[in-house]
């Protein structure tokens, strides 16, 4: 191997694995050490070196210099070409694991190889992608060939190779999408302030405009709501509410809710909760299925937010005044500062401050430890109750469950009776007309029988006149 042999090999991996020509020389280095020790002995101390303008070759030996003829050609060439390539593949895997954690939470499109068990293999540019189960839209299915956008959301070492993990449920790919449909957002014009998802089901954007003469909402939505169709296409129909952000919670809260109507958000800061009061034809929408409107809005908002009627609020302020009231070293005055503070609750007392608690009542350390410790175990006493009421409500559902079964069944076994009592009719009145016909038969045939007899003897009578019979004229 001559010198420019070396810079043709180094170039020529730098240039196909993209690997820094740095570490190609060292790895050769290492490979030529390497075998060089194979071939001397395990304790001879050698050192190769590799001029990086040149290519030149020079190694010592124990100190003694070793000409490039001995040095390349006398060291056992197949190992220093296994060392090579482990090198090379140490140093591609490093390559590639660098670029892809540089993707990390970027948008990657890739082409399915396989769809077996639930998990999807990705070929990307240069490597294949595992896509799992818990990474997939619910619902959504993969088949071989189809292109796919995904995010990559971790990338490993595993041996020689580089493991890429992707996902379709991260919030980075809504962003991502954001981007790459509406150009005022890649631009910066719009901002996505906040973005809070349950993939499949529901998105809820927060956005804001820094140009005045640009509406957030109507620039993602688009014309005919071109531009939001084709994010919800791409992620399985999946339902997208765009709303206005602003740094008022006092506004953003309310559109955070949005369809849903709301009438007033009373904020307690020191809980960091919202309390939103709604009309009873609003609380269901304001709730959403399952609970999942509320909970998309206090992500987007990064507030707790319990929506609640003015009634249910009255009862429930009504409830905790007394309630506090009772608990040794709280009057009624501390109880309704409590209570104006957001804390509704006994397990919302047992977790107050200690020093909230003793500038709002002036009490001593001693009094707060004994108010937290009495909230506590009638926090622990509400949910056992609360537990109870929910196993028997349970319970009484089962129970109406099965006495529903058992009607569907009974009205079922009652249908099949009364279909077998008509059928059992019909087949008594089939009898019957059978008999009635066959009566008809018999009847007819012993006339016929008759007719016939009486044709014969009128047949007989000429006969016996003309042989002169007695009574023959």
């Amino acid at each position: 191997m001559n010198a420019n042999e070396v810079l043709r090999l180094v170039d020529s991996i730098h240039r196909d694995k993209n690997i820094d020509k740095e570490i190609v020389f060292e790895g050769i280095e290492a490979a030529l050490v390497s075998a060089a020790k194979k071939h001397y002995g395990e304790e001879s101390d050698v050192i190769v070196n590799i001029d990086r303008e040149d290519g030149t070759i020079t190694g010592t030996r124990d100190g003694i210099t070793l000409d490039p003829e001995e040095t390349v050609g006398r060291i056992g060439a197949q190992t220093a070409k296994q060392v090579m390539i482990q090198k090379i593949r140490e140093a591609e895997r490093d390559a590639l694991h660098e670029e892809y954690t540089e993707l990390l939470g970027q948008m990657v499109t890739g082409v399915v190889q396989r769809y077996e068990g639930g998990a999807a293999t990705v070929s990307l540019t240069n490597v294949e992608a595992l896509l799992p189960r818990s990474e997939q839209i619910p619902g959504e299915t993969h088949h071989a060939n189809e292109r796919v956008r995904t995010t990559v959301c971790e990338v490993r070492k595993s041996g020689t190779r580089v493991k890429v993990i992707l996902s379709r449920t991260r919030a980075d790919l809504v962003r991502r999408l954001f981007e790459q449909e509406i150009p005022e957002i890649a631009e910066g014009v719009i901002e996505m302030k906040a973005l809070a998802r349950e993939p499949g089901y529901r998105t809820k954007i927060a956005v804001v405009s820094h140009d005045p003469r640009v509406d957030c909402v109507g620039a993602c939505v688009g014309v005919r709501g071109n531009r939001i169709k084709n994010i919800v296409d791409e992620l399985a129909g999946e339902r997208i509410d765009i709303v206005r952000w602003n740094d008022d919670m006092q506004i953003l809260i309310p559109n955070a809710l949005q369809p849903a109507e709301v009438e007033e958000v009373i904020l307690c800061q020191m809980l960091g909760r919202a309390i939103v009061l709604v009309r009873e034809d609003q609380l269901s929408l304001a709730i959403g299925r399952r609970g999942q409107n509320v909970r998309l809005a206090s992500k987007l908002c990064g507030w707790d937010i319990e929506i609640m009627t003015r009634e249910e609020l009255g009862e429930q302020i009504d409830q905790a005044v007394a309630g506090y009231s009772t608990i040794e070293g709280i009057d009624e005055n501390l109880a309704e500062r409590l209570v104006g503070e957001g804390y509704l609750s006994y397990d919302d007392l047992s977790v107050i401050e200690p020093d909230a608690l003793m500038e709002m009542g002036g009490l001593t350390a001693e009094q707060v430890d004994t108010v937290v410790a009495e909230a506590e175990v009638r926090a622990e006493e509400a949910e056992r109750i609360a537990a109870e009421q929910r196993r028997l409500r349970r319970q009484q559902e089962q129970a109406e469950r099965e006495a529903a079964a058992a009607a569907e069944a009974a009205a079922a076994e009652a249908g099949e009776a009364e279909a077998t009592a008509d059928a059992a009719v019909d087949a008594e009145s089939s009898d019957q007309s059978a008999e009635v016909n066959a009566s008809a038969e018999g009847d007819g045939a012993a006339a016929g029988d008759a007719a016939a007899e009486d044709a014969v003897v009128a047949q007989d009578e000429p006969e016996k006149k003309e042989l002169g019979e007695p009574g023959a004229s």
